[in-house]
């Protein structure tokens, strides 16, 4: 072995307690460090022939990079919709990467990982309400779970027409619509060969971003001959709109298409008695989205895409490893490997399941409460300052806003906020507009965050 190795392998105990001290620091800390820092200069670090070790490595990155970490899974950090890391979903993540597993699922052969992935999955349901009539694993994030999704639902539409398009390809013949798809929804559409450019649009209601039903209703029918996929929004990025699903689901009965629900943190309005009316009729979906870094605050990269058990072969014939006998045959065991993208799968499960286990259903139904407050609270700031403006009614926790008076300095006075480092929002646009986004699910945020963030807006209107 080699003999830094070896040293290593024996010192491991004191790497180890290092790691858990600049882990500490940062975390003890979060709410001091900055949300954005401009200077991004770095100290270019030479490769040696030698090697520095694990302890003297940790010490050269905390003195030069540490300091240009942001506070990402911090209290004030409300771009992106990017939850925090609950300290359950830390210790899965850490056990994560020691225990070091490419999850499988064929009981008997390997490790245990796909096994508690499945039971994750099953937890997961039963957290959202919905039926265990779903098949699910754990994907990089919300694209790759639309991808998943869409890409059996492709396959579903070409077994419409006796086409099957994993081994023949795209023949064009699928129409998929959706009225304000998110931007992994038209990504996904060109990884999958599809076409960005030939999504049919939905219209909206109005002054909304949620689908007209009638509107929609006027598509099936001009589209009856085609197999039609239908990509639903259980939260839209900027509003929080949610189709109506349940009046979709209706629609199922009448006309054959294919339900995709993205519901990348929608989905967890499952866990608040208020607002799960939202998703009534969900669990008729043919495939759904949901993102476990955003409101269940467990570290990136995690998200689930479920798909229906009926559709289960349809899956396998998208996902199988054909040309793999060391993979396993996928008609005899069940295998994520030939089930979802990627052969090569982190345990991702265990940050989940630990989470679920630690907090239940009255800790996530806490996260989402807290969230929507304090997106109410920062709505009654906005409105109690006559420099700004909403530019959409806050429906759960996200809130769009701009400058009343002067509207086009909306995006400098964004940057001159994001740049003193308290507080991290993003720009978006609202019927063509420029807009200002704050995005609630972080665990840690409280309403002394909120003060903070309007002091720092009130200073920086101030100087304009």
């Amino acid at each position: 072995m080699f003999e830094l190795f070896e040293n290593e392998l024996n010192n491991l105990d004191n790497i180890l307690d290092q790691v858990k001290r600049n882990s500490l620091d940062f975390l003890e800390n979060i709410g001091d460090k900055p949300t954005s820092i401009a200077d991004q200069a770095i100290v270019p670090i030479s490769l040696t022939d030698e090697g520095a070790g694990t302890l003297a490595g940790l010490d050269l990155f905390s003195r030069h990079y540490e300091k240009l970490m942001v506070a990402s899974p911090g209290p004030r950090y409300w771009g992106f919709v990017t939850g925090g890391t609950t300290p359950a979903a830390i210790a899965g993540d850490w056990l994560t990467a020691v225990y070091d597993q490419n999850t499988q699922a064929i009981q008997g052969e390997g490790d245990v990982s796909g096994v508690i992935e499945q039971e994750t999955i099953r937890m997961f349901c039963d957290l959202l309400g919905l039926p265990h009539d779903f098949m699910g694993g754990f994907v990089t994030g919300a694209t790759m779970a639309n991808f998943t999704g869409l890409a059996v639902a492709r396959q579903w539409a070409g077994k419409q027409t006796s086409h099957d398009v994993s081994r023949e390809g795209v023949n064009g013949n699928v129409a998929l619509m959706a009225a304000t798809p998110h931007s992994s929804v038209i990504k996904s559409l060109s990884m999958l060969g599809i076409g960005s450019s030939n999504l049919i649009r939905i219209d909206t209601l109005k002054d909304r971003e949620a689908i007209d039903v009638n509107a929609l209703e006027e598509k099936l029918k001009e589209h009856i001959e085609r197999p039609v996929i239908l990509n639903c929004s259980a939260g839209t990025v900027n509003t929080v709109d949610f189709d109506d699903i349940q009046a979709i689901v209706e629609l199922k009965k009448k006309y054959n298409f294919w339900l995709h629900i993205d519901a990348a943190f929608g989905g967890f309005v499952a866990c608040s008695p208020e607002y799960r009316y939202l998703l009534n009729g969900w669990e008729w979906a043919d495939s759904i989205t949901i993102d476990c870094h955003k409101w269940l605050n467990v570290p990136y990269d995690s998200a689930v895409s479920l798909v229906r058990k009926e559709h289960s072969r349809l899956q396998v014939s998208t996902f199988q490893n054909s040309n793999a006998p060391y993979l396993g045959d996928p008609s005899e065991n069940f295998s994520y490997l030939n089930f979802l993208p990627e052969n090569s799968r982190r345990f991702r499960a265990l940050p989940v399941w630990l989470s679920l286990v630690a907090y239940g259903r009255t800790g996530f139904e806490s996260i989402v409460s807290n969230s929507i407050a304090m997106a109410r609270r920062f709505g009654e700031c906005i409105q109690n300052r006559d420099y700004l403006e909403l530019s959409a009614p806050i429906r759960l926790n996200v809130v769009c806003f701009r400058l009343k008076k002067s509207p086009e300095k909306t995006a400098e006075f964004l940057k001159m906020v994001n740049r003193r480092g308290k507080i991290f929002m993003t720009p978006t646009l609202l019927s063509g507009n420029v807009s200002i986004r704050a995005a609630f699910v972080n665990y840690r945020t409280v309403e002394n965050d909120i003060d903070i963030a309007f002091r720092e807006m009130d200073e920086v209107f101030a100087t304009l």
